[in-house]
C-alpha cells in the first residue's frame, strides 16, 4: 500500500511506516494531525460501534462530564504485565538483573509473524507526538502506529500529539518508533518489548492503557532512561512540584516513591490552613515522570514529558485528592470504572461512601451496587483508570509548558517503612544520596502478601522501568552528580508511614507533608540547621513546624518520628549487603564501587 496524506517528508519516518504497513497490512492508513475535527470524527466512529464490540467507547453524561468517554477492557487485560515486558539489548548484561531479556534478533523473529497481516480489515493510525513542550530542548519525538482509536484518544490527552511533533522532528532520525496492535488480546501472546538500541517499542495483544499508550512507561522511562544515559540527562519515575513561598519565589522538588506511597497526593498537595493563610501555594508540574537535564547555568532542570494524568481511580475522592478528582471532570477517559446508570456518570470505590444502587460494574453487568459490594465485590476494577488533561488540574504550575523546564532544588526519595526510617533526613552529599535512592524499599502489608514487613526493593522507584543494567543506571547517577558539582540538588529521604507499637501511623500525612517540604526547602536555602547523625542530617528539635497539630504530633511523637535506632539500621545494612550481592551483583548487576563504599561508611558511622 502506498502512503497517502503523510504529514512529513522525513524519509526515515516514511520508510519505517511503509515497512510496518507492509508487515501489518491494514486496509487504510490515517495520519493523525491532532485537529479537533479529526478527533471528533474518530470519537463519533468509536462510540457508534455496536454494544458488545470490544473496541466500543461510550459517551458519559455530557452535562455533568462534558467531553468524557468510557471504555472497558477485556477481563484478562487490566494492568501492566511485567512478566511479559522485555528489554532486548544485544547482550544480556546490558539489560541487567531487573529486566526480562531476549536477544533482539530472537524477539523480532518471534513477534514478526504475530504482526504479519494483523491489521487486515482495519485502519492503522500514525500518531506523531512530542514528549514535553514542543519547543523544549529537553523534549523528544515519538511516532506510534496503532489499530486502536482508544489509543489515539488517550495519546491526545497524554502527549502533545499532531503535526507540530513532525515539524519539531524535521529530517532527524531521533524519534522513537512504536508499533502497537491489539491483535486478539491474547494473554498467552501478549508482549510489551523495548529495543533500546533501536529506539523501538513493540506491543501486541493488549488494549489496556499501560501497555498500549507507548509514550508512557515504555518511552518516557524505559527507552528514555537509556537515551539519558547516552546523552547526559535523566529520565526518572518522579513527580515534580513547586512550592511558592509568601515572598513569591517558587522552589521545585522532584520526588520518587514506590506504588501506594502517596505520590499523586504529594504532587497535588494542598497545604495546611496555617501555611495557606501565610501565602504558601503548591503547584503541580508532573505527577509521575520527570526528565532532568543540566541547564546553561549548570543547575538541573526538569520537564514533565507528559501532557496528562493516567491515574488510578479507586481511592480518589474529594478528601484524598480533590485536585486529581477535579482533573477528571471534562475531556477525560475512564477505563474499567463502574457506571451509575441513574445519570450515566462514573463511580469507583471510595469516590463516595455509598455505591449507586442502579449500577453497571466494570465487566458490564447491571447490578444493585449496594448489594454487590456488600457481598465483597468491587464495582470498579482495583486498577481502573482515568486519563485526564493536565490543563484541568486546579493547581497546575504556571511553568508547566515552560520549554526550559524548572530548576530543581531537591530530590526526595521515600518508601513505606514502619520503624527503621525517620520522617525525614538529608544525605551528606550526592553520592550518599545515590546510595539512599538505591536503597528505596517498602514493607508489604498483610493484605498484599499474607506477610507483614517483607521488604520489596525498588531502587529510585524505578525497578520495572530502568531500560538497561541497574548498576550502570546507578553509575549514571554518580556521573550526573560529578557533572553538576556544587549545583546538584540536595537529596532527602522521607517516610510518612512510621508506626507506633500498636501499628498506628504517627504522622498525619497528606497536606501536613508540607511541613516536611518546608524544612527541606529551608535546608536547600541554608536557613535551617540540622543534626548530623550516622545516617544523614536530621531536623533539630522544633525545626519541623507542628503549629495546628500539636495535639496529634506531641514532642514525644516527634522524637519517635526522628529517632535513629542503630540496631535497626545495622539490620538494614545487612539486608542491603544481601540485596546488592544476591539480587544485583550475583545476577550481573554492575554495582559501582562508590556504592559499596557508602555501605562501609554507613556501617562505620553506626559502630561509633
Amino acid at each position: 500500500m502506498a502512503l497517502e496524506g503523510a504529514l512529513t517528508s522525513n524519509q526515515k519516518v516514511l520508510d519505517w511506516v511503509q515497512e510496518m504497513v507492509d508487515l501489518c497490512k491494514p486496509d487504510r492508513v490515517v495520519w493523525i494531525d491532532g485537529s479537533k475535527e479529526q478527533l471528533e470524527a474518530l470519537t463519533q466512529e468509536v462510540t457508534s460501534l455496536p454494544d458488545g464490540d470490544p473496541n466500543k467507547m461510550y459517551y458519559l453524561n455530557q452535562e455533568k462530564l462534558p467531553g468524557c468517554l468510557y471504555h472497558r477492557t477485556a477481563v484478562n487485560d487490566v494492568a501492566r504485565v511485567e512478566d511479559r515486558t522485555f528489554i532486548c539489548t544485544r547482550t544480556k548484561e546490558d539489560a541487567g538483573p531487573t529486566n526480562n531479556w531476549m536477544d533482539p534478533k530472537e524477539m523480532y523473529a518471534k513477534l514478526t509473524p504475530m504482526y504479519d497481516g494483523v491489521m487486515k480489515g482495519q485502519t492503522m493510525y500514525v500518531i506523531p507526538y512530542s514528549m514535553g513542550p514542543v519547543a523544549s530542548p529537553i523534549s523528544k519525538v515519538g511516532v506510534e502506529l496503532t489499530d486502536s482509536i482508544y489509543v489515539v484518544l488517550n495519546m491526545n490527552i497524554m502527549t502533545r500529539m499532531g503535526k507540530a511533533a513532525f515539524e519539531k522532528l524535521g529530517d532527524s532520525n531521533d524519534f522513537v518508533r512504536g508499533l502497537h496492535s491489539k491483535a486478539q488480546v491474547d494473554p498467552e501472546n501478549r508482549y510489551i518489548v523495548q529495543f533500546p538500541e533501536d529506539n523501538t517499542i513493540w506491543s501486541i495483544n493488549s488494549a489496556y492503557g499501560g501497555n498500549v499508550i507507548l509514550s508512557k512507561k515504555c518511552f518516557a522511562l524505559r527507552i528514555a532512561s537509556f537515551q539519558g544515559k547516552n546523552e547526559g540527562w535523566m529520565a526518572e519515575h518522579m513527580l515534580i512540584l513547586g512550592v511558592q513561598k509568601p515572598d513569591g519565589e517558587t522552589k521545585y522538588i522532584c520526588a520518587a516513591f514506590p506504588s501506594a506511597c502517596g505520590k499523586t497526593n504529594l504532587a497535588m498537595l494542598i497545604p495546611p490552613e496555617g501555611y495557606r493563610k501565610n501565602g504558601y501555594k503548591v503547584f503541580t508540574v508532573g505527577d509521575d515522570i520527570a526528565w532532568l537535564k543540566p541547564g546553561a547555568d549548570g543547575r538541573l532542570y526538569a520537564i514533565n514529558p507528559e501532557n496528562g494524568f493516567f491515574g488510578v481511580a479507586p481511592g480518589t475522592n474529594e478528601k484524598s485528592n480533590p485536585n486529581a478528582l477535579a482533573s477528571t471532570r471534562k475531556n477525560a477517559i475512564f477505563t474499567n470504572v463502574a457506571i451509575n446508570n441513574d445519570d450515566n456518570t462514573v463511580w469507583w470505590e471510595k469516590l463516595t461512601k455509598e455505591p449507586p444502587v442502579n449500577a453497571t460494574e466494570w465487566k458490564g453487568a447491571k447490578v444493585n451496587g449496594v448489594e454487590f459490594t456488600a457481598a465483597g465485590n468491587t464495582l470498579a476494577h482495583p486498577n481502573s483508570r482515568f486519563t485526564a488533561p493536565a490543563e484541568n488540574c486546579p493547581c497546575l504550575s504556571p511553568a508547566f509548558n515552560d520549554p526550559q523546564g524548572v530548576p530543581i532544588s531537591a530530590i526526595v526519595f521515600g518508601g513505606r517503612r514502619a520503624s527503621t526510617t525517620p520522617l525525614v533526613y538529608q544525605s551528606f552529599d550526592w553520592t550518599h544520596g545515590t546510595y539512599i535512592g538505591s536503597a528505596v524499599s517498602s514493607e508489604t502489608t498483610a493484605a498484599a502478601t499474607g506477610a507483614v514487613g517483607v521488604l520489596r526493593h525498588d531502587p529510585m522507584a524505578m525497578k520495572p522501568f530502568i531500560g538497561y543494567n541497574v548498576g550502570d543506571y546507578w553509575a549514571h547517577w554518580l556521573e550526573m552528580g560529578e557533572k553538576l558539582g556544587d549545583k546538584a540538588p540536595k537529596i532527602f529521604n522521607v517516610n510518612w508511614f512510621k508506626q507506633d507499637e500498636n501499628g498506628n501511623f504517627i504522622w498525619p500525612g497528606f497536606g501536613d507533608n508540607m511541613r516536611v517540604l518546608d524544612w527541606i526547602i529551608k535546608r536547600c536555602e541554608g536557613t535551617a540547621d540540622a543534626e548530623e547523625t550516622a545516617i544523614g542530617y536530621l531536623p533539630k528539635k522544633g525545626d519541623i513546624n507542628v503549629e495546628g497539630i500539636e495535639d496529634e504530633v506531641t514532642p514525644e511523637i516527634m522524637d519517635k518520628l526522628l529517632t535513629v535506632d542503630k540496631e535497626l539500621w545495622k539490620k538494614e545494612i545487612a539486608e542491603m549487603r544481601r540485596y546488592y550481592k544476591e539480587d544485583i551483583a550475583d545476577k550481573g548487576g554492575r554495582i559501582p564501587q562508590a556504592l559499596w563504599d557508602q555501605l562501609d561508611k554507613l556501617e562505620e558511622r553506626l559502630g561509633k
